[in-house]
């Protein structure tokens, strides 16, 4: 099981998925050295501002690359949030990202998607940001009509060869939507990844039960809070 610990970064800070009201109390330099040390062989950085349209992150997530590639152990890390043109794409990928996750630009704009797959496509994760089946986009403040599955689909025929699905959930109480990443990954073909609402142990042991799913992505200031999913980030990164 490949685990992804997420930072989600805003205004230079680690914030939570469930809102910039929990931030993580120190530099995200710092996390990222921990999750490092307690074995961590991938990270995932969602820049919350350029996913937004409210300014970026770009020099900080450049920073975090910077030190990941200057451990003796590989890091593999993989950048989400505003990627939408070759430039963005580029200085991402010449600062040593390993995967580009892309979403909004899929349903915005077909034409920046089929540029970014021809420069970029071996980079490349399609994000399917969905609440109850139905598409998200710009940061989940925008609704969409579009269904999670006819997003992926529509990824495939790009040539996207990875999927993020990225389950918003109703509120702290629910529970992870697997029955609707599993139909993803079955009907797509795809390898799919999942996040947004896996939050505790239970979750993600939960996962080896679901064919197709590949890995998960965990706020990763859930393993500040609880050091038992600290346990999960043991894995080589490939």
């Amino acid at each position: 099981m490949k685990i992804y610990p997420t930072l989600n970064l805003q205004h230079g800070r680690v914030v939570s998925t469930a809102g910039q009201e929990d931030l993580y109390p120190h530099p995200p330099i710092d996390l990222v050295s921990r999750l490092i040390e307690e074995g961590a062989t991938r990270l995932a950085l969602v820049d919350v501002d350029a996913a937004m349209g409210h300014g970026n992150n770009r020099e900080l997530i450049g920073q975090i690359l910077q030190r990941c590639h200057a451990r003796d152990r590989k890091v593999c890390v993989q950048v989400a949030g505003g990627v939408r043109s070759s430039d963005q794409a580029q200085f991402f990928i010449d600062q040593g990202a390993a995967w580009l996750v892309v979403g909004t630009i899929l349903h915005k704009s077909p034409m920046v998607s089929e540029q970014l797959m021809a420069r970029f496509q071996s980079f490349l994760t399609a994000a399917i940001d969905a609440r109850g089946g139905k598409v998200h986009r710009s940061g989940w403040v925008d609704t969409t009509h579009l269904s999670a599955l006819d997003l992926a689909m529509r990824a495939k025929a790009y040539g996207f060869h990875r999927l993020l699905f990225v389950d918003i959930p109703e509120d702290a109480a629910a529970e992870p939507d697997f029955q609707t990443a599993q139909d993803l990954a079955i009907t797509t073909g795809l390898p799919l990844v999942m996040g947004g609402s896996l939050t505790t142990p239970g979750h993600l042991e939960a996962i080896h039960a679901h064919q197709g799913l590949k890995g998960a992505l965990v706020d990763a200031v859930l393993f500040h809070q609880n050091p038992r999913l600290m346990a999960f980030l043991q894995a080589t990164c490939a």
